[in-house]
């Protein structure tokens, strides 16, 4: 929860959060629109969709397949991308329980990462080095709040909606260099790698670049994403592979961003998303958002 401060100097944020509140009086189109207008600050338009925060909103509403709740489900996207790429880029998998108190945590190894199955993004995470130096009752209050918590009713992300709660546990992989395990999020329009965002410092300083598919650097980020262009990643040398698996995962989907995490110089699949920041994420510049939404031709426009 956000402290008083920031409610009293940002407005805007108090009408947010009745609207999310209230989530449930409106139709998911009005809903949309009324909360696309007060996070963004200017009208959503789904006549005729420019900006990529606009076709993510679009497809929000008009590109609803079964398959999706399965491909978003950290659990269940397992099988699906395996059956696709294969087994080889699977992390294992050490466990999955109902609720915290079912874990055995005596056959778990020493180190491990916990998350739930139903989105959410770093809040239902927990990265586990040494387990005797858990602290369970913390890690049980935050997944237990985890899977109460739903990102459909609040952002309407339908894929989501039918997903059962659950915690998994992974193996935890660690980092090749001096930036840590970096995670490679190709966006793949029309199932085409298009560019490849790098999250990178993620446990100390947190940043991140985003380059083409031939790895030249964009100067351009969300504005929650601080970038450092005196920082540039090097080129991995799996990039070929790592376009070519995203190009196979994202084969007839308008939109999909493909995530992938490189450990011991091998690829490993990280998860699934249809809509990277629920499509309310600013662009800096603001002339971004309009490119990357250039990119995706909807299902409409064929």
């Amino acid at each position: 929860m956000l402290p008083i401060k920031c409610y009293l100097e940002e407005p805007s944020l108090i009408i947010q959060g009745l609207l999310m509140k209230c989530n449930y009086m409106f139709p998911d189109k009005l809903y949309l629109k009324l909360l696309y207008r007060i996070k963004m600050g200017f009208s959503l338009n789904l006549r005729n969709p420019q900006r990529f925060s606009e076709k993510l909103q679009w497809l929000k509403l008009y590109d609803r397949k079964p398959i999706y709740t399965q491909m978003v489900d950290k659990i269940a996207a397992k099988s699906y991308v395996a059956n696709i790429i294969g087994e080889e880029y699977i992390i294992p998998t050490l466990g999955v329980w109902n609720h915290f108190d079912d874990i055995d945590f005596d056959k778990l190894p020493d180190s491990f990462v916990l998350k739930t199955n139903h989105g959410g993004g770093s809040t239902g995470v927990i990265v586990c080095r040494d387990k005797a130096k858990l602290d369970k009752q913390k890690s049980k209050m935050r997944m237990e709040q985890s899977l109460k918590k739903s990102i459909y009713p609040t952002l309407r992300e339908w894929p989501y909606k039918n997903i059962k709660p659950m915690i998994l546990a992974e193996r935890l992989l660690e980092g090749c260099g001096s930036h840590g395990l970096m995670d490679y999020k190709v966006f793949c329009c029309n199932g085409e790698p298009r560019c490849v965002k790098v999250n990178y410092d993620v446990e100390t300083d947190y940043h991140v670049n985003w380059y083409t598919t031939d790895w030249k650097y964009i100067e351009g980020t969300t504005v929650k994403d601080p970038t450092n262009p005196a920082v540039q990643i090097d080129r991995p040398q799996e990039l070929e592979l790592l376009l070519e698996l995203s190009r196979k995962l994202s084969k007839g989907k308008p939109y999909l961003r493909v995530d992938f995490y490189i450990s011991d110089n091998k690829l490993w699949f990280g998860e699934l998303t249809f809509f990277p920041g629920s499509g309310f994420e600013r662009f800096v510049p603001d002339s971004f958002d309009y490119e990357i939404g250039s990119w995706i031709r909807l299902p409409k426009e064929k």
